[in-house]
């Protein structure tokens, strides 16, 4: 950024003063921005000419309310001059071109000149009127048209700049609905997947209980479930007469300790079972189970889907082993 010169320090201080920004200026002025901000710097070579930095900052100080007289007399130095100060030499010039008589040929003769030296001169100083004059002239009507044009060039470029700014923003809305859009389809296609895997979810699972239940159901009316030996807190049962040893446990009154092994010792399940939680047990592919019952009231069991009772009275045994001994139908 270039250094402020004193001019342009002075005229944003009173912009800002004003509580005026650039782009407030621009409206007032009708004044491109990269010319407002030229004259602060005093970077005048931005300009298109001298005559349209002198309208500039003459219509700048107007905007801001300050004496434009008074600040070019001020800031003269500052604010480049559209006319010429140099004094044409050609008087003095005509003159030395002029021989003028030496004393030896006598003081009469040197006044025989002098009429002709007079008119040169003052057809001379007339002709520089006239040309002081004539760029007076040329200078105002520059001042004039440039005046005229900066507004108008100002107000094309806005307009472009608006036409602009409304072809981005429609551009900018088609391509947010597009997304939008593309993402809303993104969105219910992931729902309808969602709502296809939970419903095929679902009919396996009603599938595979109603296949369960009608296989509990028909081996029920063949199953059998009796008492082989009782001792200490220990019992053990057959079961027979069925393709499946299915087994659940339940406890309905407070936690216990639950260790279900198959006869080899391997354990399915060695923890707490929580108040009112269920677990369940497919041991149709073993030839024994034993389940330990650390807490025994209010623990049920079901054989496929079917209670049994627990072998001892739980308010007089708490801790109960059951072992049970499965033998499949087929193989009877």
């Amino acid at each position: 950024m270039l250094a402020l010169t004193e001019l342009g320090q002075r005229l944003r201080q009173e912009r800002e003063n004003k509580g005026l920004s650039l782009e407030d200026l621009q409206k007032l002025t009708k004044i491109q921005k990269r010319y407002l901000l030229g004259i602060e710097e005093g970077n005048y070579e931005v300009m298109p000419g001298k005559f349209y930095v002198r309208a500039f900052i003459k219509q700048y100080c107007e905007a801001i309310g300050l004496d434009t007289d008074a600040i070019f007399e001020e800031y003269k130095s500052d604010i480049p001059s559209t006319q010429t100060e140099d004094m044409p030499q050609q008087l003095s010039r005509v003159r030395s071109r002029k021989e003028i008589p030496q004393h030896t040929k006598g003081v009469s003769k040197a006044y025989d000149y002098l009429p002709t030296v007079l008119v040169v001169a003052g057809v001379v100083v007339v002709g520089i009127i006239i040309w002081v004059i004539a760029q007076n002239i040329v200078s105002d009507k520059n001042k004039e048209q440039a005046n005229q044009e900066a507004p108008n060039s100002e107000v094309q470029q806005s307009n472009t700049q608006e036409e602009t700014n409304e072809t981005t923003a429609k551009n900018d809305n088609s391509k947010s609905e597009d997304e939008q859009s593309a993402a809303d389809k993104k969105e219910q296609e992931k729902e309808k997947a969602e709502k296809e895997k939970a419903a095929k979810e679902k009919a396996e699972k009603e599938k595979a209980e109603k296949e369960k239940a009608e296989k509990e159901k028909k081996d029920s009316g063949k199953q059998e479930y009796k008492e082989v030996q009782k001792t200490g807190r220990s019992a053990t049962y057959a079961l027979s007469g069925t393709d499946a040893f299915n087994l659940e446990v339940t406890s309905t009154q407070a936690d216990t300790w639950l260790d279900v092994k198959n006869g080899k010792g391997n354990a399915f399940f060695s923890s707490i079972l929580k108040k009112g939680e269920t677990k369940e047990f497919d041991l149709t592919k073993e030839t024994e189970a034993r389940v330990n019952i650390g807490y025994s009231p209010g623990v049920e069991l079901k054989v496929n889907g079917k209670a049994v009772d627990l072998p001892f009275d739980s308010s007089k045994q708490v801790r109960q082993v059951v072992t049970i001994q499965y033998q499949p139908a087929e193989a009877q």
